[in-house]
């Protein structure tokens, strides 16, 4: 049975939100995406409820197991990171309601599950979200890209133990072998107290 994940990029204009089914094999397949605007002249708590009340939708008509969140870091910009704070706080507060698992993700985890590279731009994270997902064309705009990315990073993170797991395209083989890499140390240094 395929693990549903709704990936949510978080914006207070513009909140990407992209859903795919993974099997365990670590396929993947497009379930949904879109972009959930709210327009910057609406009240800051119009704004939001135009967001949770997208995400909601979503919820009801897709059922999906977990949410993939990205994890809101500091910018230059403080309105921006307080807007995708904001926005963040909804989809928080969705995935409580519903009792559903929420994993947050950095950009660069996200990139490195996708692309093998962590520093990946936006175009090669799209051209990878489409490559994987078997589509014609990366989804636009790069808001909907990067929340299929995360929905495929946080399915790929929990499907199962890197060890266990079937690699099947490059960049996740990348990804596996630095995760096994990264456990490595960490177990050597337990040992080692």
């Amino acid at each position: 049975m395929a693990l549903r994940v709704l990936g949510i990029d978080p914006g207070l204009t513009r909140c990407g939100v992209g859903i795919v089914d993974v099997a365990k094999t670590r396929r993947a397949s497009l379930v949904h995406v879109s972009v959930i605007r709210s327009a910057p002249e609406l009240p800051l708590e119009q704004r939001l409820l135009a967001i949770s009340a997208g995400i909601e939708e979503l919820l009801e008509q897709y059922r999906p197991a977990a949410i993939a969140l990205e994890r809101v870091f500091a910018q230059h910009n403080l309105h921006t990171v307080m807007g995708t704070a904001q926005a963040s706080g909804v989809a928080l507060l969705a995935a409580a309601s519903h009792g559903l698992p929420i994993g947050l993700h950095t950009p660069t985890e996200v990139k490195a599950a996708v692309t093998g590279f962590g520093g990946a731009g936006k175009k090669q994270v799209a051209a990878m979200v489409a490559k994987i997902l078997r589509l014609a064309a990366p989804p636009t705009p790069a808001d909907a890209s990067d929340a299929l990315a995360l929905a495929l990073c946080h399915a790929w993170r929990g499907s199962s133990a890197p060890e266990q797991a079937t690699a099947s395209t490059p960049a996740q083989q990348k990804w596996l072998a630095a995760e096994r890499s990264a456990a490595k140390p960490a177990a050597h240094r337990r040992l080692a107290r």
